[in-house]
């Protein structure tokens, strides 16, 4: 397959996932929970990010992700860890995992196999099992949903995400074309420039997911960052080296009025150093239809990029030899 038979089936993967996460038989927790920390990285890890983005004012404990070897030291046997892993053999995540174990914390997985399925049925962890044998940050939708599985199981949020989910479908189901027309614009104006991404707090993580696949599908740098906290530094930095820059606003009508404001006012300073300036407004009721409309738009920029940049979206060999270097020590 390639990345944008993926990225063409996203609704199909959003719609077996929640069959999956449905199906999925889990154990009770007697412990309460009063903190929760997610382990994973790149497009494991992301869907960790863009959830807290979505349940931090409805959950009523304090989320973390680990991005890294380490973990808290909060960690105890109230925190609740969810490790996601989509090959199962991301050393970080397992090593944070064993340090998780040892501080007697509740341990939940979402892998599609490897060493974190085969720990989890050791251990007798609760386990979400997705299909493998693909691209991890094409599978996004499968990592990404069973996260509210896990929350909704562990008492911190109702299920209230499912319909969202299933209004999110209908909504890129019925958008399907404009969604890759508008996409296909965008890399137009994103190709041969570097992309700077902006979105309003409460989205962060859709920035940051545009910004992977661009690095990863479309093989180039770029970079994010979220108002009003670049309000407070990154503006003054627009003034030297801002030749052939492409900015990218992804916008919600539900993004608080302060900020809305703010990037109103960002866009008119900016425009005095490029004229390159685009905004994307999501469609949809919830803040999911919100972010899963941005993502899908996103994921099909950086395909057509890859297409303008004559490169394999799929190909990660400088991430294998990384791992293989790694390995060797």
């Amino acid at each position: 397959m390639k990345m944008n038979d993926y990225i063409s089936a996203f609704t199909d993967h959003l719609a077996e996932a929640l069959a999956i996460g449905k199906a999925s038989e889990l154990k009770a927790c007697d412990a309460q929970i009063q903190n929760v920390l997610i382990c994973g990285l790149g497009g494991s890890g992301i869907g960790g990010t863009i959830l807290n983005d979505l349940v931090s004012d409805k959950v009523g404990v304090p989320v973390s992700a680990s991005k890294d070897y380490s973990i808290p030291h909060f960690v105890g046997k109230n925190t609740l860890v969810i490790a996601s892993s989509y090959s199962g053999n991301t050393e970080e995540t397992l090593f944070a995992l064993k340090a998780c174990q040892e501080r007697g914390a509740q341990i939940a997985c979402i892998s599609s196999g490897g060493a974190l399925q085969k720990m989890a049925q050791e251990n007798g962890y609760n386990l979400i099992t997705i299909p493998g044998g693909h691209p991890p940050r094409a599978m996004f939708a499968y990592s990404f949903t069973q996260l509210f599985f896990m929350f909704n199981h562990y008492g911190l949020i109702d299920n209230s995400f499912l319909a969202d989910f299933n209004e999110s479908i209908k909504l890129l189901d019925s958008e399907k074309v404009s969604i890759q027309a508008e996409a296909k614009e965008l890399a137009k104006k994103m190709f041969g420039t570097t992309p700077v991404i902006y979105t309003a707090a409460g989205f962060e993580g859709v920035g940051v997911r545009f910004r992977q696949q661009i690095n990863e599908n479309s093989k180039m740098l770029c970079w994010h960052h979220v108002v009003p906290e670049m309000n407070h530094n990154e503006l003054l930095g627009w003034r030297i080296n801002t030749d052939n820059l492409s900015v990218v606003y992804f916008r919600n009508k539900c993004d608080y009025s302060r900020n809305q404001v703010r990037i109103d006012i960002n866009k008119d300073v900016i425009s005095k150093f490029t004229t390159n300036i685009s905004e994307v407004w999501s469609k949809g009721e919830s803040k999911i239809e919100n972010t899963l409309y941005h993502i899908n738009l996103g994921d099909w920029v950086s395909w057509y990029l890859s297409e303008m940049n004559d490169v394999d979206a799929i190909e990660i060999d400088v991430i294998n030899y990384l791992k293989g270097a790694l390995a060797k020590v």
